[in-house]
């Protein structure tokens, strides 16, 4: 449908008990899964219902690992998928897939590839900077900015391929990758079409929480927190990272938590990359986190028109506030759609939800010469 308290220990390492962070912090950390105001049922572990298929893969496809400098001159690393009917000889559109916050490419973004390029599409996965293959230490490292950059130049190495039409690429953009996509549309117009799948503001998710549930003084307790952990960390102290998705499930798990446990923590979505841990995956280091409370990835949004917008949220998200917020504040062309029964992390890997069908038809429409 279209819709025209003081945190910090003596020593002055960070509290990380976890009902300490959720009075320092409310729910912004929701979007990393570590906790939540969303009021709903509680989601079963490893629930493979509705055709969830993270790992999928198509004989119709072929894949190869690629990497690319960006303007800062560090690599990124993606996957490519290309239909194996490609004309070579053609120049075909493009799109380019971003995953989750906290995630990793062989998280929601392979998924939406494959699935792009099996409808004719040149499609490709990224890793951000500072996460999964791509390069930046310290690693989990948040940088809005470098994030950004890494669509603009994942555009660079799609444009440089001689099967590549330049004038027809387009990117999505999953959960925080939504905002970071639309960061870099605004000063990047070779982004001719862009989609957002379960998007999170994560500017707003830091500063505010959901539903706007967190207090001024609540966030400069965590901005405090987050500074006197950097003293510790310049002398040589371990990196503390936060947030993140739980490693276990307790009676008081609550409903958001739970449901990124269930893809995050189980053989339906979880992967560990290679450098990575257990512990660490899903979980950005503390000290850095606060970049967030810099980023205003809606501002100007409007200027990104007369390109098309999509965005993409199930009607039971508990993420819903953002894609309402950006459609409200974008151009046209643009597009809100709502699916039927879908919470946020249905959205993805569930491929009787996903509604792929509109995702071909967008951008076949809007990738045109």
């Amino acid at each position: 449908m279209n819709e025209k308290d003081d945190n910090t220990t003596p020593n002055g390492n960070f509290d990380l008990n976890r009902r300490k962070l959720l009075k320092a912090t409310g729910a912004g950390i929701a979007a990393l899964g570590a906790l939540s105001v969303f009021d709903g049922g509680f989601a079963a572990a490893q629930d493979m219902s509705r055709g969830a298929a993270n790992f999928y893969t198509s004989d119709k496809v072929t894949v190869q690992k690629v990497a690319f400098k960006t303007q800062y001159q560090t690599t990124v690393a993606g996957n490519l998928f290309l239909p194996k009917a490609l004309d070579r000889a053609a120049a075909s559109p493009a799109v380019i897939v971003g995953h989750p916050m906290g995630a990793v490419k062989e998280q929601s973004a392979n998924l939406y590839a494959t699935r792009m390029a099996e409808e004719g599409f040149v499609a490709m996965s990224i890793d951000l900077p500072f996460w999964g293959e791509s390069e930046g230490k310290v690693r989990n490292l948040v940088s809005p900015d470098i994030y950004a950059e890494a669509f603009s130049a994942g555009v660079d190495f799609l444009g440089s391929q001689a099967y590549v039409d330049r004038q027809r690429i387009g990117g999505i953009g999953i959960c925080g990758s939504g905002s970071f996509i639309i960061s870099a549309a605004k000063i990047d117009p070779r982004i001719r079409a862009i989609a957002t799948v379960s998007m999170y503001d994560m500017g707003a998710a830091f500063r505010d929480a959901l539903n706007h549930s967190q207090s001024v003084e609540q966030r400069k307790q965590f901005i405090a927190a987050a500074a006197e952990q950097r003293w510790g960390e310049f002398a040589g102290s371990e990196t503390q990272y936060m947030g993140g998705t739980v490693l276990e499930l307790t009676a008081d798990t609550d409903p958001v938590q739970r449901e990124f446990y269930d893809f995050y923590r189980t053989s339906r979505g979880e992967f560990t990359p290679k450098g990575a841990t257990r512990q660490t995956t899903t979980k950005p280091t503390l000290t850095s986190s606060v970049k967030f409370m810099n980023f205003y990835p809606f501002n100007d949004i409007e200027t990104i028109s007369p390109r098309p917008m999509l965005f993409i949220s199930g009607d039971q998200a508990h993420s819903r506030e953002f894609s309402e917020d950006a459609y409200k504040r974008a151009a046209e062309p643009k597009e809100l759609v709502w699916v039927k029964g879908a919470g946020h992390v249905d959205l993805y890997d569930r491929v009787d939800l996903i509604p792929f069908e509109k995702l071909k038809g967008f951008f076949d429409q809007h990738l045109t010469t």
